[in-house]
């Protein structure tokens, strides 16, 4: 418990970040293809607070840091998507769910970048701080990435699935989104996230590492 504090400190720009810009992306890219619905209601927004939700945000992000959990998620207040007015609502559905992993893989690069200047410039009173918070970023970002890829809906992949799924198949595999959430966090409690996670992150992690030859 002593290490919460420093670990709170070093967890909390990337994890707001992380979660915050994935759901603008949505609204920005539902906006691009001919649905305001989010820009309407603000949140096509850079500020946090537009996209806050007090439980996957904040609560859930520090049980998971407090309880040692072994890999850290969360989600904001989903942006409000009417697909019936995109202008291709199934095949327009494929980019906005995927702008949310999108913006999470061009952060976690981002946190990467910062990780190697931390390494490669003089060491100073702020080096340690930047390295360990970029080693967060990339592993929130990491996270929130392949998880949000599973073909559950209603996450992202999930959503990409019913835009590629011939019509019929599309109709009926969407079915499962109202139990989407239910399934997700018996993956979670019963361990089965995890052991789908573990592997796919240590992948992305091997990825990063040698790209930018940590």
């Amino acid at each position: 418990m002593e290490n919460l504090i420093p670990t709170l400190a070093i967890y909390a720009l990337p994890v707001i970040f992380a979660i915050t810009l994935h759901e603008a992306a949505h609204g920005y890219v539902a906006r691009h293809f001919g649905d305001p619905t989010a820009w309407q209601a603000g949140r096509i927004s850079l500020n946090p607070l537009r996209h806050v939700d007090l439980i996957g945000t904040i609560v859930l992000p520090v049980l998971l840091l407090v309880s040692n959990a072994g890999f850290l998620f969360g989600w904001a207040k989903p942006v409000p998507v009417d697909f019936s007015r995109l202008r291709k609502p199934k095949q327009d559905m494929l980019w906005v769910a995927a702008a949310g992993p999108a913006s999470n893989l061009v952060m976690a690069l981002g946190w990467a970048v910062l990780l190697k200047l931390a390494i490669i410039l003089p060491a100073h009173t702020f080096s340690l701080p930047l390295a360990e918070m970029s080693r967060a970023g990339i592993e929130v970002n990491a996270v929130l990435m392949l998880l949000n890829l599973l073909p559950i809906p209603p996450l992202d992949g999930g959503r990409i699935a019913v835009s590629l799924l011939p019509p019929l198949l599309a109709w009926q595999f969407a079915k499962i989104e109202r139990f989407g959430f239910v399934i997700l966090l018996a993956l979670l409690f019963f361990g089965g996230l995890s052991y789908i996670l573990t592997p796919l992150l240590r992948s992305f992690m091997s990825f990063i590492k040698t790209l930018f030859d940590f």
